[in-house]
This record gives structure tokens, C-alpha cells and sequence, in this order.
């Protein structure tokens, strides 16, 4: 028989940090005047972090009487601190950090290569810094594009600026946008931005780099020559067939000095005789992805076609993105609006058919209800047969689902003031406290709800959505 005290042992490591007995490494974090001292152990440092171990094998480390010395001025020390801790018990907080200091973290702990963090970070400001990345789209997409291993950021990050383009071309950085990383941006096909509009934000970038007026009667040729080089690379990424005729003879005609001369020969054939069409050799026109977009921190698009289906009862032929007749409208989160019962009430009653999401705290399982009636009311069961709950042992992944429709519709629903969802005998009571009494599925299937052998449980987050019909 084998007993783990995984915490305690967990526990006992960071007081071994914090009281810094017998250590053999001397860390300087951070910038002066800012540069604060901290103290480690060499040999939990090797174990635990590919990056240590290889500096005091390679003695990359400076050495001096008997303790090894680093300087990393570009960590400031209470990031370092955090990446320490983490490396001696396991155990990482960000919940305290502001969205620019995580992503530095972000930053630290690929340099010193704890993967990880590097794919637990990520996560964290996906699920919890979406303001803080949708402000700062721009400047987080450039430092992502440095870093091969940010691919979930990237690729989050690559999809705000695709829905709302004007976030790239209105930023007041845009024109110092490097080359490459605009390039890659042009090319996309679901760029959510008419043709010209693109067109114009490349001469904006184009100009600037060149630090010339936007004035063709002004220029030289070298300004031509100039212009054409540093446009060159994006001329074939531009839809021009898509761009209106006026637009095309006030904004673009314009310039045809410094644009291919076959290209505006082409455009204007296409412009002015009648039915002709594009060439066949050009980018083809741009498909924006316009799928509903969830405001949401626990599922994804591809579950409101699920729930759709669940409604509706379609056993075979689910829904898709493309035909959900159902709109999912956000009307509490528990992070934002507070696990009281008064909390959710506030935000949920008299609104109609809700579904609510709530994760399992300590698991990757989401759990959840429809309510096809209301939450209003006290002390007060409500009657229906459409009611349903269901759980995704991985919220990731929707094939992991499993769905019970009511099996008691007299108990379907219960409303109280004092309490959050409660249905048959699953309910919220009033905070995070979560009760599961109905295990051996009488007003509801069994659907293994909740964490094995247990009652009670507590969720991260919950959040309800009212359902409304298009």
C-alpha cells in the first residue's frame, strides 16, 4: 500500500525556498535600481529545469566563493520569484498579476524553458486577460510572432485582428509594423475588412516607412522607385478586383504610377467593359469567418450547436455552425457578477429559456442545465418535460458529452431566492457551494455529475446564457 502527500511535500520545498538554507545560487533579477538578490539551490534547479542544468554544466554560470551567480536584469525579480516558487513546489498564482507582467512572465519562462508554464500561461490569458489582449492585439501579436512556442496565443490573437481589422489598421502602430508580420497578415483570406481599406492602410505603412507625402503629384522618380520596392511583396495579396469602381478610379487609379502597368490595364478593362471578368491568375476574394461569436470563458462555438440540437431533440442530424436557430446571449458570469444566489436572480430571472455552463473546480469536466421556463419565483417547483442537464468529462472536447432529459417533470425546476440553478436535486446553494443528490438518477438521469463518491463540490466559474429563438 502506497500513501502520497504530494501538498505537504509540495509545502515543505517552498519553505525551503523562502528560508534559504544551505543555498548555493545567487540570482540579481531585474534592472537597477531595481535589482533585488534571491537565493536557490543548485541541485533542485538542475532537476527540475533544463535551462539550470545546462548552465551549471556548461559552468555558463559565474562563480564565486562556492555560489554560482546570475544576472538576469530583464526579469524584473517578482516575475522571477513567481518562476522559482513554481519551480521548487509546483505551484503558480496568477490571479494577482496584471496582463502586461503575465505576459512578460510568459515571456521569462520560455527563455528558461519551462514548457509547462509555457502552455499554462497561454491558457490562462486566453480564458482570463481577454480585455487586456484585445486592447493590445498589435503589440502582443509582435512579440508572439518572436517566440515559436506561443502558438495558442498567436493563433487567438491572429483571430481578434481577423474579425476586427480596423484594430491593426487604425492603431496608431501600425505603421511601424514590421515587414514580415504585415506580409503574413495581408495574406490572410478572412481578413473581416472591405479591399480598400487594406489597400489604403498599405500606402499609410508604405509612405511612412518612406517618410513621404501622400501626394503623387509630388513625387520623384526615385520616390516611384522607392514606393514600388517597398510595395512590391503585398501587390499580389491585394483583391483588387473586389474593390468598387469609384473607389478603385478615386483611390487607387491614383496611383498607378507606382502599381504594375499590366494590373492597371487589367483593372480598368474590368472596370469599364461590360461583363468582363477577373483574370484568372489573381488572389481570390476574401471569406471573412462571420460565425456567431460567443462571449464566453468556458465553451466554444462548436457547442452551442450541440445545445441547439439537445433543444430541439435532433438524435442524428445535429446542427451546425451555419444553420443554429438559436442566439446565446451572455446573462451572468460568476467571475464578473458574484456567486450569490441575489447575484444570479439579479441577472436571471424573467428572461425566458436559459442554459447555464459551470466548471468543475480542479478538473477539466463542465456540467450544466436547460431551462426552458424561468428562473423567477420562491420556494416554487416548476413543471416541464423539455429540461434537460448534461456534462463533458472534457469541456474541450464536445464527443465526451453526455446528456439526460428530465425524468420526474414535476421536479424539473426549483426556484428559491436563496439559491443559484436547481434542478430535480442538483443544485447551487446560494454560493459556490454545488450539491449532487441525485446519484441514483430519479428526477434526472445519472449522468456523473460532479467528482466520484462525492455529494458537494465547487466550480471554478459558472455562467448562464439566455436562449433566444432567431
Amino acid at each position: 500500500m502506497s500513501s502520497k502527500f504530494w501538498k505537504e511535500l509540495s509545502n515543505d520545498y517552498e519553505k525551503l525556498f523562502e528560508a534559504e538554507i544551505g543555498y548555493d545560487v545567487i540570482i540579481y533579477a531585474g534592472e537597477e535600481p531595481n535589482v533585488k538578490e534571491i537565493h536557490a539551490h543548485s541541485n533542485i534547479l538542475c532537476i527540475r529545469s533544463k535551462y539550470f542544468r545546462t548552465a551549471f554544466s556548461n559552468e555558463w554560470a559565474e562563480k564565486n566563493d562556492g555560489k554560482f551567480i546570475f544576472r538576469k536584469p530583464n526579469i524584473p525579480s517578482h516575475l522571477f520569484d513567481i518562476i522559482l516558487r513554481f519551480i521548487y513546489s509546483g505551484n503558480i498564482e496568477l490571479k494577482n498579476l496584471q496582463g502586461s507582467d503575465i505576459l512578460k512572465l510568459l515571456i521569462a519562462v520560455d527563455e528558461i524553458n519551462i514548457q509547462q508554464l509555457v502552455f499554462y500561461i497561454q491558457e490562462y490569458l486566453i480564458k482570463h486577460q481577454t480585455e487586456f489582449l484585445h486592447q493590445n492585439a498589435i503589440s502582443i501579436l509582435e512579440t508572439v510572432y518572436q517566440h515559436e512556442t506561443f502558438t495558442d496565443l498567436w493563433n487567438y490573437c491572429l483571430q481578434i485582428i481577423c474579425e476586427e481589422p480596423k484594430i491593426l489598421f487604425d492603431s496608431g502602430n501600425f505603421i511601424n509594423l514590421k515587414v514580415q508580420l504585415l506580409e503574413l497578415l495581408v495574406k490572410r483570406d478572412d481578413l473581416n475588412i472591405d479591399e480598400i481599406e487594406i489597400w489604403e492602410g498599405l500606402l499609410k505603412w508604405c509612405l511612412s516607412q518612406q517618410n513621404m507625402e501622400n501626394d503623387p503629384t509630388k513625387w520623384s522618380k526615385d520616390d516611384i522607385t522607392k514606393i514600388e520596392r517597398s510595395l512590391h511583396r503585398f501587390i499580389p495579396l491585394i483583391r483588387f478586383y473586389d474593390i468598387k469602381s469609384i473607389d478603385f478610379f478615386y483611390k487607387v487609379y491614383n496611383y498607378k504610377n507606382i502599381l504594375p502597368q499590366d494590373l492597371i490595364h487589367d483593372l480598368l478593362e474590368f472596370h469599364i467593359v461590360p461583363n468582363m471578368k477577373p483574370k484568372t491568375n489573381v488572389a481570390p476574394s476574401r471569406k471573412p469567418n462571420l460565425k456567431f461569436k460567443l462571449n464566453s470563458t468556458l465553451i466554444q462555438s462548436n457547442h452551442t450547436p450541440l445545445f441547439a440540437s439537445w433543444i430541439d431533440r435532433k438524435d442524428s442530424s445535429h446542427y451546425d455552425n451555419n444553420n443554429v436557430p438559436y442566439d446565446f446571449k451572455l446573462l451572468y458570469h460568476s467571475g464578473r457578477d458574484g456567486f450569490d444566489a441575489a447575484s444570479f436572480h439579479k441577472n436571471c430571472d424573467n428572461k425566458g429559456a436559459t442554459i447555464w455552463i459551470a466548471k468543475i473546480q480542479g478538473s477539466s469536466q463542465l456540467v450544466g442545465g436547460y431551462n426552458p421556463l424561468d428562473w423567477s419565483g420562491n420556494d416554487v417547483w416548476k413543471t416541464t418535460r423539455d429540461s434537460f442537464l448534461f456534462s463533458f468529462a472534457d469541456g474541450k472536447n464536445i464527443s465526451t458529452a453526455k446528456l439526460g432529459y428530465v425524468k420526474n417533470p414535476n421536479k424539473a425546476i426549483y426556484c428559491s431566492n436563496n439559491q443559484g440553478p436547481h434542478m430535480g436535486d442538483f443544485f447551487c446553494n446560494n454560493n459556490n457551494d454545488w450539491i449532487n443528490y441525485d446519484t441514483q438518477g430519479t428526477h434526472y438521469p445519472n449522468i456523473a455529475i460532479g467528482i466520484q463518491n462525492k455529494f458537494s463540490f465547487t466550480v471554478e466559474n459558472y455562467e448562464v446564457f439566455q436562449v433566444i429563438k432567431k
